[in-house]
């Protein structure tokens, strides 16, 4: 790859890469060595330089159809000639209504209500807002803390950055909002070492929650909000019995359970949602991502029906809920999301990482013993890899890995020293076996 593009080095600046300040990224870092993404089609990226890129992360968790569906891309222009954009605030529009109906009917009996959003973020603080509502709306409007978990990750807006516990989001930024304290995380290394699906040990730390309810009191708690696994922070999939204890302490104790199904949802688990994986329903979940592919930003919360039934009282001409954004239901996302559900269902796409789980999890565990490697942890079409950190510089060894296996034509995800691997749906046992090969060509070469 060219380094050395028109402008560079003048003054300091990169010019053709500089004016884009880049999202959790090390701008200068990248900006002196760029990895360029040009062209996608069904598994594989296309770099700048002409390069196939096997895709192992369905983009950012979100690509599960793979790249470049032409129904998609059909579905916006044909959307974009009839109806570009339509408000959303005492109007609406045809196909957001049809959208929203496909995607109740495909969620578990009870979600008969989604309130659309333009991302993850929003997801997660609109649902943190409907969770205060309905408590307002039921009386009991001392229930205004919410209760997140350490190495949560819930998108980036204040509510979901004051919820979530990953240091790194929230260090920089200073005091969150205020009335959030945090459950500890079920990472247990010592005991649940190469998981195949959920580990035999921790259901107890659920019990955390009941300290918390002991140290603020019932009556202040509004809802707990997790993610059912754990991405963004490495891959941690919850213990046997985890999830339904920490229902039953909720139910206990009249508290909204939240699923954070921004990653999950959409078959990454082998199931629609996680809420059918787990057979545990939470109050509201959350989506994004794959909602439309990733094709464009779109999320939507989904809500059982004595959540939006709480609101909907009182004089009808009033507005429920005070709360929504210039593209919520936004037509052309919608028509994204339409045909994704379309692919999703002709080609059997919520369910296939259940048909490809024994062989997934198979490979990538054989990568025990390779070096460095101290876990692997799969689930679904999901896998967490974790290596030991070098001395004073974590971090240092996954991003050695991460940029090595880009320039062997397969991307990979790290965070810290976690390798995460979530390719789209899409993928054939070739394309398993070839990550885990490079994977390990890395790691046999890195220090």
């Amino acid at each position: 790859m060219d380094q050395t593009l028109p402008g560079a080095g003048q003054a300091g600046h990169n010019r053709p890469l500089d004016a884009y300040w880049m999202p959790f990224t090390s701008n200068r870092r990248f900006k002196a060595a760029p990895k360029l993404l040009a062209e996608a089609k069904g598994m594989y990226y296309r770099s700048d330089d002409g390069r196939e890129v096997l895709d192992g992360t369905a983009g950012l968790w979100c690509c599960n159809a793979g790249h470049g569906r032409e129904e998609i891309a059909e579905a916006v222009y044909r959307q974009l000639q009839k109806l570009d954009y339509a408000p959303s605030f005492q109007l609406g529009h045809p196909i957001a209504f049809e959208f929203a109906e496909r995607l109740t009917d495909l969620a578990p009996e009870g979600y008969n209500h989604v309130f659309f959003t333009g991302s993850g973020s929003e997801s997660a603080d609109t649902a943190m807002k409907i969770a205060l509502a309905y408590h307002r709306a039921r009386g009991e409007g001392t229930r205004t803390r919410f209760i997140g978990r350490e190495r949560g990750y819930h998108g980036v807006g204040f509510g979901g950055m004051s919820v979530g516990g990953i240091m790194g989001n929230r260090r920089q930024f200073g005091a969150m909002l205020p009335g959030v304290d945090h459950m500890r995380h079920t990472h247990d290394l010592e005991r649940n070492a190469w998981s195949v699906g959920e580990p035999e040990h921790g259901a107890e730390l659920a019990d955390d929650l009941e300290r918390l309810v002991g140290l603020h009191g019932a009556d202040t708690i509004a809802a707990v909000i997790v993610e059912p696994v754990a991405g963004s922070t490495g891959v941690l999939v919850p213990p046997k019995g985890y999830l339904k204890r920490l229902r039953e302490i909720c139910d206990r104790h009249g508290i909204l359970m939240i699923y954070d199904e921004v990653i999950t949802g959409f078959g990454r688990l082998g199931t629609p949602f996680a809420v059918d994986r787990f057979g545990v329903e939470p109050d509201i979940f959350t989506t994004a991502k794959a909602l439309t592919n990733g094709v464009l930003p779109m999320g939507a919360v989904f809500t059982k029906d004595h959540v939006h039934d709480a609101l909907m009282q009182g004089d009808e001409a009033a507005i429920e809920l005070f709360h929504g954004y210039t593209y919520s239901g936004h037509p052309v996302a919608c028509a994204a999301g339409l045909a994704t559900l379309d692919i999703y269902a002709n080609e059997g796409l919520l369910t296939r990482a259940a048909e490809l789980e024994t062989l997934w999890s198979d490979t990538m565990h054989a990568l025990r013993g390779e070096p460095h490697v101290i876990d692997v942890r799969t689930i679904g079409l999901v896998a967490g890899i974790e290596l030991a950190p070098r001395a004073g510089q974590v971090g240092a060894r996954g991003y050695e890995v991460f940029t090595r296996c880009f320039e062997e034509g397969v991307l990979i995800r790290v965070t810290g020293d976690i390798i995460a691997l979530s390719p789209p749906l899409i993928v054939e046992p070739g394309e398993v076996a070839r990550m885990a090969e490079c994977v390990r060509d890395a790691l046999k070469v890195c220090e």
